[in-house]
């Protein structure tokens, strides 16, 4: 299935001609429908909203005439028994505006005109539009060329959304719809050109550190959420929102941590409970873009639950400021196979670590023979190894000793093992997928040091996998433990947490330890212990 989107830097304004891939191939509506995008030289001219009924079949939402362009966002997201409603931009070329033809320069939301307590020309006067809706139009050819024009316009849900692109920015208070327990609808809106997102190059620091922190299992929804299984029971007196809570743990984690670039590996989008994909996938985005921390995403078995597909997930973080992300090769099975390098302190332009990503897929394509979870295909193996060894003759260029390290969702079969030496503790059946693949072999084939998963949200050990030929540790394998409130965490009592490698270039060290969200050890390193010392694994020291 085609996953790239051409112009990616333009994928998030409102105003589309086609949706085609980068082999120009036309994709399919599921992908596309919440991404259009703007053509240079098209203007919005006028936006509403539509409602009709959701039971009468001969009622429509949507307008006559090839200028009106619905955005696919049901604002009630299809939660309302009776009703559907969604917004229209009204588009036309520049070239083809006449005298009569008005151009949108503003947009807001609220019950009372906005401009009635000023007086001004006819040009400044707010439009009413339905729902709350309001418009300031200008009838100057000029205008549309203006940097305060509108020239994006979008929905968002929840009474926690937030923007996460740059130049975009919620307007007003949300769409006045009676939408009962339904997340509001908010709009918003960008003016004047879409300019490429900040994409920084990792590089560690002059003292030889870097930090990564890894994110297991955010499952945000859209809206506040509901909490699972979270501790204690009495937190806020019993009235837990998941989504705050969990965000306003990895807030103070990221301040206090620091880290150089976040790895979220996977189900951080709950997508039985987001309707609309988007709005969660802003919330987390936000909290890294507003500290300027690059970050880097693969996607686990719930993440296209929701609204929009992997490929269309892709798309739209990709476009986002500090993003690492990418697609992978179209070739490959699933979307999300890629590699980021870390470059050497200074400016040299070497590699001192190489961050391999890997999608794990969701569930097994044949549950006769092979129950549960679905497993890494051959041709991402073979891309896997490829790629390290042509990686290496560069690698070696470097002055230090360059160290590789894995992220996955799904844990590996190897991760079943009871006689592994760990750390950490392990709560819950590991659930890897049943058929071996061979990953693992090929992580130690090409000297990967250290791979880390999601998944198994109450399993949080790191685990020493060993060369049984050389009785050497030849690779360990972490899991971080879930982070997300509203995802399950139960299994005796077991507290939400996050992950931390920190990486020594000066010793070719890795330290890996955990951060917990409540309890006696919240402000400590949990499990804290050296994984990788001189660029090898190593054993855990006694104690």
């Amino acid at each position: 299935m085609a996953r790239r989107i051409v112009a990616a830097a333009a994928i998030v304004t409102i105003v589309t001609l086609f949706f085609l891939d980068r082999n120009f191939r036309v994709l399919p509506s599921s992908i596309h429908e919440y991404l259009p995008q703007h053509h240079p030289g098209i203007v919005i001219t006028d936006i509403t909203i539509t409602r009709c009924s959701g039971i009468n079949p001969f009622s429509s939402c949507k307008l006559e005439g090839d200028s009106w362009h619905r955005i696919e966002k049901d604002l009630f997201l299809g939660k309302a028994l009776t009703s559907t409603a969604y917004v229209h931009i009204q588009r036309k070329k520049e070239e083809e505006l006449t005298p009569d033809d008005k151009v949108v320069m503003d947009i807001t939301v609220g019950r009372l005109d906005p401009g009635s307590s000023v007086k001004g020309q006819e040009d400044e006067r707010w439009e009413a539009r339905p729902s709350g809706l309001w418009i300031k139009r200008s009838a100057k050819r000029h205008a549309s060329d203006s940097k305060s024009a509108v020239t994006g316009v979008d929905v968002l849900f929840g009474d926690d959304a937030v923007e996460a692109r740059d130049g975009w920015n919620i307007v007003g208070v949300p769409l006045l719809l009676d939408s009962g327990s339904i997340p509001a609808a908010h709009i918003t809106i960008r003016r004047g050109t879409q300019q490429p997102a900040q994409r920084p190059q990792p590089r560690i620091h002059d003292t030889g550190k870097f930090k990564i922190m890894q994110l297991a299992d955010l499952h945000l929804s859209t809206g506040v959420g509901a909490c699972r299984e979270a501790v204690p029971d009495s937190y806020n007196g019993g009235k837990c929102e998941a989504d705050p809570r969990t965000l306003d743990f990895v807030s103070k984690m990221l301040d206090e941590e620091r880290p150089d670039m976040v790895v979220l590996s996977g189900d951080q989008v709950n997508g039985e409970t987001a309707p609309d994909a988007q709005s969660a996938i802003f919330k987390y985005a936000s909290l890294l873009i507003k500290r300027k921390i690059p970050y880097a995403c693969i996607f686990g078995n719930h993440d296209d639950e929701g609204s929009l597909p992997r490929a269309a997930q892709m798309s739209l973080i990709e476009t986002l400021p500090y993003s690492l992300s990418r697609a992978g090769p179209e070739d490959l099975d699933g979307v999300g196979n890629y590699y980021v390098e870390v470059l050497g302190r200074g400016k040299t332009t070497h590699s001192a670590l190489t961050v391999y990503l890997l999608d794990t897929h969701a569930y097994s394509p044949d549950e006769k023979k092979y129950h549960g979870y679905d497993w890494l295909k051959k041709n991402q193996i073979d891309w896997f190894k490829q790629t390290a060894n042509s990686l290496k003759p560069k690698h070696k260029e470097y002055s230090h000793v360059h160290m590789d390290v894995a992220f996955i969702h799904i844990p590996l079969p190897e991760y079943r093992d009871p006689k592994q030496v760990f750390k950490g503790q392990w709560r819950e059946a590991v659930t890897a997928p049943t058929y071996n693949s061979g990953f693992r072999d090929a992580l130690v084939e090409q000297g990967v040091v250290m791979v880390s998963c999601g998944h198994d949200h109450a399993n949080e050990y790191c685990a020493m996998s060993m060369n049984t030929e050389k009785q050497l540790p030849a690779l360990w394998m972490c899991y971080a433990g879930g982070v997300g409130f509203g995802g399950y965490g139960g299994y005796g009592g077991f507290v939400r947490r996050l992950r931390v490698f920190d990486f020594d270039f000066n010793e070719a060290r890795i330290t890996t330890w955990k951060r917990v969200e409540y309890g006696d050890e919240v402000g400590k390193k949990v499990d804290e212990q050296i994984i990788v010392d001189a660029g090898k694994p190593v054993a855990p020291m006694e104690g």
